[in-house]
């Protein structure tokens, strides 16, 4: 089979692209025919060593995709054969991802895809749609699992509803009820944001847009999903209700993080931290389960109508994709592995 491999952290260049035998499923394995690779920030941080440390002689990135069950591995029904699947976390603490022909993974991170659902919908899910569900679960009055109707009543805050997450949890919260609101910051990325459902984008770098989201919910808003902790906690804070979450996945730009200790107090602002990897199986098993749910749905939708455009690559170009997540292209970043 064709693959993506790397033998040492570093740029993209260290990608190659090579030959290697066909996997071979184990007990409570399946093999996978990849026919879509996606590629997430943590797939060249990982690639590049940042935070997260090689521990393997040879890696093939990339922890998302979508693809066809070709075989199985002992204690795994066949009748999963032939079953199409997305698949998450394919390389977390394992050496074979996603960017290859075929890949080897537990049989619960392969989830079955309805019929009807592209593959271009598949490995968009995973990471980010799995981040964003852990995102609105962690309120301290909840809801812990999503459905249609547990957000009814609740205002999420989606900063940066133009990214594959914020995207992501625009589509949740809206499919459970919740009323969206989305920070931008052009034109261009509220159009995307209000193409995945959100009811009110504002562009946070013009105006007053405390008051514009005060304006939409005097009472704060529930929960925030954040993606810029350093840039964006001032605005969030001045938005938040009182007990309201703050739930942060990164803190793209950078800037350091400081606290206003009594601010926080009198708010009883509740921050959750998250990162998939260290979630704990339970929370990883629900939101699998309800991503399902709203996949079954059609509440996940991907492509420029739907406000998260596709920017494809071949399987021997996964440098090139690489370097257009490092840079921050706007939209989802696919591999097309196999037709």
């Amino acid at each position: 089979m064709k693959a993506i491999i790397y033998r040492h952290n570093g740029a993209p260049d260290v990608l190659r692209f090579v030959d290697r035998d066909l996997p071979v499923p184990g007990p409570g394995e399946v093999r996978v025919r990849v026919a879509v690779s996606g590629v997430n920030p943590t797939d060249w941080q990982a690639r590049s060593g940042v935070g997260h440390p090689k521990r393997f002689s040879e890696v093939t990135p990339h922890l998302d995709g979508a693809g066809t069950v070709d075989a199985v591995g002992e204690g795994v029904d066949q009748s999963r054969l032939g079953q199409r699947v997305w698949l998450f976390m394919a390389a977390a603490g394992r050496p074979t991802g996603t960017a290859a022909e075929f890949t080897v993974v537990p049989a619960e991170q392969a989830v079955r895809l309805p019929d009807e659902v592209g593959f271009d919908v598949g490995a968009s899910l995973g990471v980010p749609a799995l981040t964003a569900h852990r995102a609105l679960t962690v309120a301290e009055d909840g809801p812990r699992r999503l459905r249609p109707g547990a957000l009814g009543g609740r205002v999420v805050l989606a900063a940066g509803g133009a990214g594959a997450v914020g995207h992501a949890v625009i589509q949740l919260a809206r499919w459970a009820g919740a009323t969206v609101i989305s920070t931008v910051s052009s034109p261009e990325k509220a159009r995307l944001a209000t193409a995945a459902g959100a009811h009110h984008v504002i562009n946070y770098r013009e105006g007053d847009p405390a008051a514009e989201i005060r304006e939409i919910a005097p009472d704060g808003v529930d929960i925030v999903a954040e993606v810029a902790l350093g840039a964006n906690l001032a605005l969030d804070l001045a938005v938040l209700r009182t007990r309201g979450t703050i739930a942060t996945y990164a803190n793209d730009g950078g800037r350091p993080v400081e606290l206003n200790v009594p601010q926080n107090m009198v708010l009883n602002t509740r921050f959750q931290f998250l990162v998939l990897y260290t979630a704990g199986p339970e929370a990883r098993t629900a939101a699998v389960q309800d991503v399902a749910a709203a996949v079954h749905d059609g509440a996940l939708p991907v492509g420029e109508k739907h406000g998260l455009p596709l920017i494809r690559f071949s399987l021997d170009r996964t440098t090139d994709a690489h370097r257009a997540v490092e840079s921050r292209a706007v939209g989802k970043v696919l591999v097309d592995v196999t037709s």
